[in-house]
Parts: structure tokens; sequence; C-alpha cells
């Protein structure tokens, strides 16, 4: 079995497959072709580090987690059941996009990423308006899109509304 692999391997090399081809599969593109991609935010315009550059995954998480918190606590409240909601209750939710959506709308932040110095702008910079506001918190809400990302470390809740999540510092 091994020998056969390895005749494989030497037809690929003969046919023009290189070990970088294969590396590209197997590590993904990154590993394959090292600075291919830039930075993220390179092909937004955007700047590698400081100000205005793209918001790491951690100070995004934990915004988010800080907002959930948040509404958590507001939703306790609210409810009168105290600080011992679930989690997973719908007024949570609802508590948690009314939060991110006026904020984001209002300031440009919700209140986790003012905490954590970050904002959402549109793609070229401005303010991000109302109604793209609203589909990117819609979306945010349903977990889903905003897991899956680019290179740019944009969620599929970002795109929809052409935004990005920056550094205010």
């Amino acid at each position: 079995m091994l020998a056969r692999t390895l005749d494989a391997v030497g037809e690929e090399q003969r046919a023009g497959i290189s070990r970088e081809d294969l590396a590209g599969w197997l590590e993904g593109p990154r590993a394959a072709r090292p600075g291919a991609y830039g930075t993220p935010g390179e092909r937004l315009g955007l700047p590698a580090t400081g100000a205005g550059s793209v918001a790491g995954w951690g100070r995004r998480f934990a915004a988010v987690f800080v907002d959930w918190v948040a509404a958590l606590l507001i939703a306790g409240v609210l409810s009168g059941h105290g600080y011992g909601t679930p989690a997973y209750r719908a007024d949570t939710l609802l508590v948690f996009g009314v939060e991110v959506f006026v904020l984001t709308a209002l300031s440009g932040a919700s209140f986790g990423q003012r905490l954590l110095r970050l904002r959402v702008v549109q793609v070229n910079g401005l303010r991000l308006r109302t109604v793209p506001t609203l589909v990117r918190t819609f979306l945010l809400c349903l977990a889903v899109p905003a897991l899956i990302w680019d290179r740019d470390r944009r969620g599929l809740h970002d795109r929809a509304a052409r935004s990005v999540v920056v550094n205010t510092r």
C-alpha cells in the first residue's frame, strides 16, 4: 500500500503536481502560498494594525459574551425571574437583539463592543445605516451566519450588511 502511494506521488510529480499543491489541499491555501492573502482587511483598504484595522476574534467574542450577559441580567429583571434566568430563553434573545440593534444604530457599537473598543462601520468607513444594522442584528441573533466568515474576518451577517468590525484605537 505504501509503495503504491509513493509511486502515485512520483507520478504526480512527473505530471507537474508539486508538494506545494498537495500542501495547499492538506494544510489549507494559506500554507501553500504564505503571504498570498495579505492581512485581514487589506482588500477593503483597512490598515493592518491600530485604529481602523479589522478587530481580532478574541475581542469580538468577548464583546458578544458581555452583550449576552447584560441581556441575561436585564431579561431576568424584566421577567421577574431574577438573575437566575436560563441563558436560552427567548426573552434573553429579544433583549440581546434590541440592545445590539439600538446601540449599534445610535452609536456604532453595542455595549460589549464599546467596552472592548470596537465599532461597526460600513466597508467604506462610514457609519452603518439603520436597515443594514437591522439585517446585521437579525442574522447575528440567528448565530450561524456569524460563525461563517471570510479571510477579512467578516461573518455572513457583516457581509450581508456590508459592514466590518474595526478597532477604535
